[in-house]
């Protein structure tokens, strides 16, 4: 495989494939996995072509692609190559939390440290910045982000979420983008009806926090979109370091699905109200579970 970051993609579209459960025949919306994995569409348009070039997709007849039986077949490789990926990633981001890594390193030392390939490591590297919580500096160098690292603030976070997210659903510019809550519905599904209990911690982190900016992105209101994206790339570390309750994390996603559908169904005030109820049931079960 290449290292265009379209031939990088494509792993991840095949495990999207497999999550999803995706029959031979079913198009693929290429918007929806530019939002999922963090791209612009052009790159995700053109790993779509390249899978078609390998017979992986067909041409679907209202357009795009669509998956073929060949996906089907190739998906266990590719779920193991995106495994080792997830485990790199994992390691990566526990040692940070740890202090084992500096907020300042170079790939080299992060290549010796891994033992990795500097083509592996440009993967990770190119998916954590996505995420907001290291950037490139000049030369060969990067810097992480710091993030939430105590008890208190990490409830602090969550208080704040009390204060916006509600709050966004109020705005009188709210505007409703019900095919991408349709999509976040379709994830949270899948999720709560067991996916949750196979998805690493990062996949329903990303499925959680996809759906919160989504609402939030409905409220109008910029400035807490963005707050909201700020505070989820500090989030992001303090949660890999937490173990992963799964009937708690199931019951958030159900809990999700509630709260979509009062917003499909244009009953914004009781969604408002659920988004506190929501945040804060949140808040006491990850508090109860840090006392344990």
């Amino acid at each position: 495989m290449g290292t265009t970051l379209a031939s990088q993609l494509i792993p991840d579209i095949l495990t999207y494939i497999a999550s999803h459960q995706l029959a031979v025949g079913t198009r693929l919306p290429e918007r929806a996995l530019a939002e999922r994995l963090r791209v612009s569409r052009s790159p995700v348009r053109s790993a779509l072509q390249q899978m078609a070039d390998q017979s992986l997709l067909a041409r679907h007849p209202e357009g795009g692609f669509a998956v073929a039986a060949a996906a089907l077949d190739a998906t266990p490789q590719a779920r193991e190559e995106v495994s080792a990926s997830e485990r790199l990633y994992l390691t990566i981001a526990r040692d940070r939390i740890e202090g084992e890594l500096p907020l300042k390193v170079t790939e080299n030392e992060l290549i010796r440290r891994y033992q990795v390939t500097r083509g592996q490591l440009a993967d990770i590297l190119r998916r954590i910045v996505q995420e907001g919580w290291a950037e490139r500096l000049p030369g060969y160098g990067w810097s992480f982000v710091e993030g939430l690292t105590s008890p208190d603030a990490y409830a602090q976070s969550y208080r704040f979420r009390l204060l916006l997210e509600p709050a966004g659903i109020r705005e009188a510019d709210f505007t409703l983008d019900a095919e991408a809550l349709r999509r976040c519905r379709d994830e949270q599904a899948l999720l709560a009806a067991g996916r949750v209990f196979e998805a690493s911690p990062a996949e329903i982190f990303d499925a959680n926090t996809r759906l919160h900016e989504t609402i939030a992105r409905c409220s109008g209101n910029a400035f807490i979109l963005d707050a909201l994206r700020r505070l989820n790339r500090l989030r992001r570390l303090i949660e890999y370091q937490k173990s992963v309750d799964r009937q708690q994390a199931q019951r958030r996603c159900q809990e999700h699905l509630q709260l979509i559908d009062l917003l499909l169904e244009g009953r914004r005030e009781e969604a408002a109200t659920f988004m506190t109820r929501h945040l804060g049931n949140a808040l006491q079960e990850k508090q109860a579970t840090a006392a344990r």
